[in-house]
Parts: structure tokens; C-alpha cells; sequence
């Protein structure tokens, strides 16, 4: 059984992280996990150090410090939902590097965090922040960027979100089948609608396009344990063209909530598949994504 006892929400108090937060409140909630809320103040460049006075340095960084606490302490307050409160924690140091580091201190299972990343062929880009997290990062993170249509619930005391239905893309990899326990196990906790995706990515001959189809039909199919069947409704597709582009389509088509993408890798190749695949789902799709590495 998949277990997500631990998630961390790191925060710069925008509204993208704000966004972010609702997601990671209802995952901790349906999994009743501990939820930590991260805030990292920033070192200062300072141009003459050998004018900077220690003291008033240390009593700078002092109130950055007390202020962030108090903005996280106010952020979890207005925020908190069905009783569940997160952890404040203030870290001093580069954004990226405490954000791993934290992560990998204290076994967090699920990074959920927001994304300002402009969308747009030329402009391809997430926040440095975020795409260095989705790199490194030993766990799943789930990034957040304004989707299509809204379905973070309003009103007090709602289920801040909704996933009604959730799009898993497969290539039959072993990271994909790491993967596969996530979608089942989120569309079984929220009762969603499930679709595995499969894109033959490479236009089969007229004669081979159907034998092809129903192979990887099939494998998609096999893929489902049986347990599973019971507890939501999952339907296999098959698409053929780039991955991307069919992922976005089929999520925009299907009012798709939550879409779900392995990671395979860290070396050269499996990073440029990450830039042209899951970044570009992430910047031109129309919800949030769940990425898990192997």
C-alpha cells in the first residue's frame, strides 16, 4: 500500500504558492499525513563586506527571520482546514538547496509546490526554483500552475480540491510502473475517474497501426491489478503522435484535474526527455502534474 505520511509545501506567500498549499492540505488531509510549510530567506548580497557590521547583520537577518515566521504562523491560520494545521518552518540559505536538503532530512514523501512559469513556446520556462526541485528532487513533486478551469472549492470548511479526473501517461517503463501506484492510489482516495494513457509515438504503417493499439491496449489493461477495478473506474487509451501534445490534448478535451508522468532518470538523455516532455506538460498543459522519478 502507498504511503504519503509526510509533505512538504514550501511558500514565497504569492498567490501561486497559495494555490499550491490548497493542493497539499486536501493530499494531507485524505492521507492523513503531517504537512510542513516552508519558507527560505534568502541570503543578501552585500557588495562591501568590509563594511558590513556583524551584529547588525545577525539582527537584520533576525527580524527576516521573526517576520517570515509570523507571515507562515498568519498563512497557516486563514488556511487551515478540517482541524489540520501545518508545521511552520523558517530556513535560512539558497532556496533550492533548503528545499532538498529539508526534504531529504525528514523523509518527506511528496513535494507540492506553485509555479510562475511562463507559458508559451518562446517562453518555455518554469521558475528556476521549481525545475530544480523537478530535477532533484527524491520524491514525487506535484507542480501547480494556473490551470484552465478552477476546481479548488470555494468556501469555508469545502474540500479544497477536487480531482474528479486524473490522466496517467504511460510508456511501459519501470519508472512508470512506480508511477501507476500513485494514480491508482489518489483516484481511489478521491473517487476519481481514471485514464492510462499510452502514445505510440511513432506513426505505425496503416497495417500495423491496429495490431500496435491493441498491443499496448492490452498492456495497459494487464497493468491494472484487480483490486483496483473495484474501487474506481479506470479506462486505457491509446493515441499516436508526440507525447506531449497528446497528453495536453486528451487533458484539455477531458477537463482532466490532475495529470500523472514518471520521471525516468537522471543522466543526460533522461533530462532532455524531461525538458521536451513533462516541462512542456507542466508550462502548456491545463492542470497541475505529478511527477515521480525512478
Amino acid at each position: 500500500m502507498l504511503k504519503i505520511e509526510r509533505i512538504l509545501c514550501p511558500t514565497d506567500f504569492s498567490d501561486f504558492s497559495q494555490r499550491a498549499y490548497d493542493y497539499a492540505l486536501s493530499l494531507a488531509r485524505h492521507y492523513n499525513a503531517e504537512l510542513y510549510l516552508l519558507h527560505v530567506v534568502r541570503p543578501v548580497i552585500i557588495g562591501y563586506p568590509e563594511y558590513a557590521i556583524p551584529d547588525t547583520v545577525n539582527e537584520f537577518y533576525g527580524e527576516l527571520r521573526e517576520h517570515a515566521e509570523e507571515q507562515l504562523r498568519e498563512f497557516a491560520k486563514v488556511h487551515a482546514e478540517g482541524g489540520l494545521h501545518a508545521k511552520v518552518i523558517v530556513e535560512e540559505g539558497v532556496v533550492t538547496e533548503s528545499i532538498l536538503d529539508f526534504a531529504g532530512e525528514n523523509s518527506i514523501d511528496m513535494i507540492v509546490m506553485g509555479t510562475h512559469g511562463r507559458k508559451g513556446f518562446q517562453r518555455l520556462t518554469l521558475g528556476s526554483v521549481t525545475e530544480r526541485v523537478l530535477r532533484r528532487a527524491g520524491c514525487p513533486v506535484l507542480v501547480v500552475r494556473r490551470p484552465a478551469h478552477d476546481f479548488v472549492a470555494p468556501g469555508s470548511g469545502a474540500e479544497p480540491v477536487h480531482l474528479h479526473k486524473i490522466l496517467f501517461c504511460s510508456d511501459f517503463s519501470e519508472c512508470s510502473e512506480r508511477a501507476l501506484q500513485y494514480a491508482l492510489s489518489l483516484a481511489t482516495e478521491y473517487k476519481s475517474e481514471l485514464s492510462l494513457l499510452h502514445v505510440l509515438e511513432h506513426l505505425p504503417s496503416p497495417q500495423d497501426r491496429e495490431p500496435e493499439t491493441n498491443n499496448a491496449l492490452r498492456r495497459l489493461d494487464e497493468s491494472i491489478p484487480e483490486e483496483a477495478r473495484s474501487c474506481c473506474k479506470i479506462k486505457p487509451i491509446v493515441s499516436v503522435g508526440k507525447p506531449y501534445e497528446e497528453i495536453i490534448k486528451f487533458a484539455e478535451l477531458n477537463q482532466t484535474d490532475l495529470v500523472i508522468v514518471g520521471v525516468r532518470g537522471r543522466n543526460a538523455l533522461d533530462l532532455a526527455l524531461f525538458g521536451s516532455t513533462t516541462q512542456r506538460v507542466i508550462q502548456l498543459g491545463p492542470c497541475p502534474v505529478l511527477a515521480i522519478h525512478a
